[in-house]
């Protein structure tokens, strides 16, 4: 399978980041790419103050506009779309969803973040639970009659959600994000490679690079990893999309060479 991984600085005009993924996404084509994954909260970034005014939301009366502006990306480019996040009016509250088409425009699934980002740094405090509600259940869709398990950013360091979806046959683990620049520095090579060698699964992690606005800054660094821990696409810094191919097979030889019981 050709997959693309899109590396945005998102801002907060929905129209902008849009123009822009249109943009990466003619490149994905052109090199053969069957489906993309956007990082987190691509359609719109806040200041992590307040939440986007730009929220998706599926109602009464059907998808409003900026669920379809995402529906339409896969339409328009005859790729599915994967993993990545946009913020999500639901009940009232607002979520942080992982929306999934096919290319045809067909709703995957979603997954609303379960884990949200906590930290009190020297020079910075950030508590996603300001803005955003936790999720509650796991999710994986299927795309190409290939499993993927869905995270986002900060359930990257919380094992079990990977291991959940392993054991139930992803082959792919994704987990778009907005990581900061001080924890990516820390940790974000280490526990997306940590992530595919216990679960010896692909691991796809799409990621949002540098300022956004006064408040925000992110970290970049949108990985590939294969099953045995090898990074086969680091997107380094800058808005820019990669293009890399998954050789399944390779996990069936990683899991039959390395046996790793688990009940």
């Amino acid at each position: 399978m050709k997959i693309a991984v899109i590396q945005l600085t998102s801002v907060l005009d929905y129209k902008v980041n849009v123009e822009k993924i249109r943009g990466f996404l003619t490149e994905a084509k052109a090199q053969g790419a069957e489906a993309a994954f956007l990082p987190e909260v691509f359609y719109s970034m806040s200041d992590g103050v307040t939440p986007t005014p730009y929220l998706v939301e599926e109602g009464p009366q059907g998808p409003n506009e900026h669920y379809n502006n995402i529906k339409k990306l896969a339409t328009d480019f005859n790729m599915a779309l994967i993993g990545g996040s946009a913020a999500t009016l639901k009940d009232g509250k607002v979520v942080n969803r992982a929306y999934n088409f096919d290319k045809h425009g067909n709703d995957l699934g979603h997954y609303d973040k379960i884990n949200l980002f906590a930290c009190d740094l020297p020079n910075k405090k950030i508590s996603e639970a300001n803005n955003y509600t936790a999720g509650s259940d796991y999710k994986m869709v299927e795309f190409n009659n290939t499993k993927v398990g869905l995270g986002i950013c900060f359930d990257m360091r919380f094992s079990e959600l990977a291991l959940h979806y392993r054991m139930n046959g992803a082959k792919i683990l994704t987990f778009p994000a907005a990581f900061t620049v001080p924890t990516g520095k820390a940790h974000w090579h280490t526990l997306l490679r940590a992530r595919a060698i216990e679960n010896q699964c692909y691991v796809v992690a799409a990621a949002q690079w540098g300022h956004h606005n006064e408040k925000m800054q992110t970290y970049g660094h949108s990985l590939v990893v294969d099953p045995w821990g090898d990074i086969i696409l680091d997107l380094q810094e800058g808005e820019k999309v990669g293009v890399v191919s998954l050789d399944f097979p390779k996990i069936e030889l990683i899991r039959q060479s390395v046996l790793m019981k688990r009940e």
